[in-house]
C-alpha cells in the first residue's frame, strides 16, 4: 500500500529520464505556486519545461505524475542531506545544529515545501500513502536523534514526549516555507532557527516536558 509509486515512461535512456523530469519538477513547482495544482494544465509544465506536449508524455502518464515526483524529489532531498549530519554524538548541542541545518534546508526549499503543503490532498490514492510514509521517516530521523539525547541525559523525556518533540521540529521547519508571508516581514531564517530552538527546548533540559 505504501511501495514506492512506478511512474512510467516510454523513453529508455535513464539519466534523460531524470533530467526531463527534473525541469518538468522546476516548472510544476513554478506554476502549482502561482495557479494551483487543478489549474495547471499539463500543456502549461510541457511549455515552462522547454518542450511540446508530446515529449512530456513520454515521460509521465498524467499531471498527477508530476505532483507524485514534486513530493517524492523534496522528501529525498531533504531526507539525505539529514542524514549527511553528523548528530550522533547524542548531545543537545549537535541536536540544536540539526534543527537549524534542517530549517535551512526548507528555507532553501521553500516554494517546494510550500507546493507539496498546499497540493498533497491531490496526490492519487496510490501515491498518497507512500508519500506520507517518507514523511513520518523525516520525522523519525528527528526522533532517534532525541532519543539519543534521553539515553545521554542531555533530555528527560518519555517515549511520547520524545515522538511529539519529533513532530514539532518537523512541522516547525515547514512552518517556516507556508507562513513566509507573514514572518518574512519580521524575521530572517537566523531569527526563525533562534526563536524556535529556544521555545523548543526552554525548560526542557534534565527535565520532562509535563512538570
Amino acid at each position: 500500500m505504501s511501495q514506492k509509486k512506478f511512474v512510467p515512461a516510454s523513453v529508455r535512456d535513464e539519466r534523460l529520464i531524470e533530467k526531463r523530469r527534473n525541469q518538468m519538477i522546476n516548472a510544476a513547482v513554478a506554476l502549482f505556486k502561482e495557479k494551483g495544482f487543478h489549474r495547471t494544465t499539463t500543456r502549461e509544465i510541457a511549455k515552462k519545461s522547454g518542450f511540446s506536449i508530446g515529449t512530456l508524455y513520454e515521460y509521465i502518464r498524467a499531471k498527477e505524475d508530476v505532483l507524485y515526483l514534486v513530493c517524492d524529489r523534496i522528501y529525498d532531498e531533504v531526507r539525505d542531506r539529514l542524514l549527511r549530519i553528523d548528530a550522533g554524538q547524542g548531545t543537545l548541542e549537535s541536536l540544536k545544529l540539526a534543527i537549524a541545518h534542517y530549517f535551512r534546508i526548507v528555507d532553501e526549499l521553500q516554494d517546494e515545501v510550500l507546493v507539496m503543503y498546499q497540493e498533497a490532498k491531490s496526490l492519487t490514492k496510490e501515491a498518497l500513502p507512500y508519500v506520507l510514509k517518507k514523511e513520518m521517516e523525516m520525522v523519525g530521523i528527528f526522533e532517534k536523534m532525541i532519543k539519543r539525547c534521553a539515553e545521554n541525559g542531555e533530555l528527560d523525556l518519555e517515549e511520547k514526549e520524545i515522538e511529539m518533540l519529533a513532530h514539532n521540529i518537523f512541522v516547525q521547519g515547514e512552518m517556516w516555507a507556508f507562513r513566509r508571508w507573514a514572518f518574512k516581514k519580521k524575521f530572517t531564517i537566523e531569527d526563525y532557527i533562534r526563536l524556535q530552538t529556544h521555545l523548543l527546548f526552554s525548560g526542557l533540559e534534565t527535565r520532562g516536558m509535563m512538570a
